[in-house]
């Protein structure tokens, strides 16, 4: 009884402290805040709002600014591209074999001596043109001459010897009819008289012999064409016998070619020789941009080289402007046919994608709208000047034949007539804008023209 009467007594001493603490606590003054924390927070609440305002403009700034790239890449893609156009041309169309020839001299003679003795001049120039028959050499012709005068002198003494032989075999002959000579001595005066004859006969040689030797000592050209460098001059001793020439003579009109083909092109220009065709040869430079000459093919060889495989085919040229010379490097085309009526366009003007081999057909006027396009209102309109007229471009698909050179025949897709992109197709898809010029050629000054409302460009078809 006495320790639950305690126990209540500690709990009721603990109420009451406690709540005497709690007044205490009541009854101290509350510290006031300070005056400057109201200002700090609204100060953040502008820096935070004006990092938002911030962020917020400096994104629709760079959102203006990449549609105002869009709509200008826009507008520039819009805008016509300047391209070179050509028309597609219908000639007849020459289709050859190309191959590496070497012009060679149709005939080169080299000049020597046939008799000994100094050369006394030279009459002709280096670098001459000379005819057959035209001297080009002199040797001294004085030991010759007096072999010569020697030999006619030799043949009138035996000429006045055989008058005499042949009157003593007369005699001889009645003197034997009379008994008066034996048939020996006779016969012997004969055979006299005949020697004489012989001696006549060997003078006469003799004599030509030395109009022969004499002649040589003037040394005429045997063909027509053009002297080489001099090898000896004059005042010299030269030999028949002597290794080298005085001069060299090459023949330059008609010309040759040599040059090779393989030996897989052979059947078919064999086929067409053998069938009495005359296959034109053409020659060009060796950039193969500039014809040379035209002439035709002579012969092929009798062997195909096992080391190459190829055999050597020789064409000749006239050559009269002599634009061809001896040792030159040139591009042989031996034309096998000519194929008519060919739609030809340059090869620059071909390309090729996943639909095949295909061209850009110049076509008058708007492009036809792409339905897959997404169209802008707010960007810009490119338009050309009210005097110039409006161009796009088309991709044809075209039929590839045959491809000669910067050539290429085709067997449909285009007609003559119509304009095609030579030049800036890289710029260009299918219903570009485009502004024309006419692409130079080759036999003109390098210029082009721009097409206007005059221009001749082929209406769309």
């Amino acid at each position: 009884m006495l320790s639950t009467q305690v126990n209540e007594k500690e709990r009721h001493d603990g109420v009451a402290a406690g709540e005497s603490q709690r007044e205490l606590r009541r009854a101290e003054p509350v510290p006031e805040e300070p005056k400057g924390s109201s200002a700090r927070k609204w100060i953040v609440v502008l820096v935070i709002l004006a990092v938002v305002g911030a962020a917020v403009w400096k994104i629709r700034r760079n959102t203006k600014e990449q549609n105002g790239v869009q709509m200008m890449m826009a507008a520039q893609a819009d805008r016509p591209a300047s391209v070179q156009v050509s028309a597609v041309q219908q000639k007849t169309m020459p289709i050859f074999l190309t191959a590496l020839g070497t012009v060679t001299a149709y005939n080169t003679v080299t000049i020597k001596s046939r008799v000994d003795g100094q050369l006394m001049q030279v009459p002709v120039r280096e670098g001459q043109a000379v005819r057959q028959g035209q001297t080009l050499a002199e040797i001294d012709p004085k030991p010759y001459q007096a072999a010569l005068e020697q030999a006619q002198g030799q043949l009138v003494k035996d000429q006045a010897n055989a008058v005499n032989a042949r009157a003593e075999a007369a005699r001889y002959e009645a003197l034997l009819s009379a008994g008066v000579v034996s048939k020996e001595s006779q016969q012997a005066q004969a055979s006299t008289a005949g020697q004489a004859e012989g001696s006549i006969a060997s003078d006469h040689a003799a004599i030509e012999a030395a109009k022969v030797n004499l002649g040589y000592t003037k040394i005429l050209s045997p063909i027509n064409g053009v002297v080489g460098l001099r090898q000896v001059d004059a005042g010299n001793i030269v030999h028949a016998a002597d290794t080298n020439g005085l001069l060299v003579v090459t023949q330059l009109q008609p010309i040759a070619v040599i040059f090779t083909l393989p030996e897989d092109q052979l059947p078919e220009v064999l086929r067409r020789t053998r069938a009495g065709d005359k296959l034109v040869v053409e020659a060009y430079d060796r950039a193969a941009a500039t014809h040379l000459a035209s002439g035709s093919l002579l012969t092929v060889d009798n062997q195909i080289d096992t080391t190459t495989g190829t055999v050597k085919a020789k064409a000749v040229f006239e050559n009269k402007d002599g634009a061809l010379f001896p040792n030159q490097f040139v591009n042989v085309r031996l034309i096998l046919q000519e194929k008519r009526n060919a739609v030809v366009i340059p090869a620059s003007a071909l390309q090729t994608g996943t639909q095949g081999n295909f061209v850009y057909l110049l076509k008058q006027g708007q492009p036809p709208p792409d339905p897959l396009a997404k169209k802008n209102a707010d960007g810009p309109t490119i338009e050309l000047p009210e005097n110039q007229t409006k161009f796009y471009v088309e991709a044809q698909t075209v039929n590839v034949e045959l491809t000669e050179g910067t050539q290429v025949i085709l067997s449909g897709g285009v007609r003559p007539g119509d304009q095609i992109v030579v030049d800036g197709q890289e710029k260009l898809k299918n219903g570009s804008k485009v502004f024309p010029k006419t692409a130079p050629t080759k036999a003109g000054d390098g210029t082009t023209a721009e097409l206007g409302m005059t221009s001749n460009v082929g209406q769309p078809s």
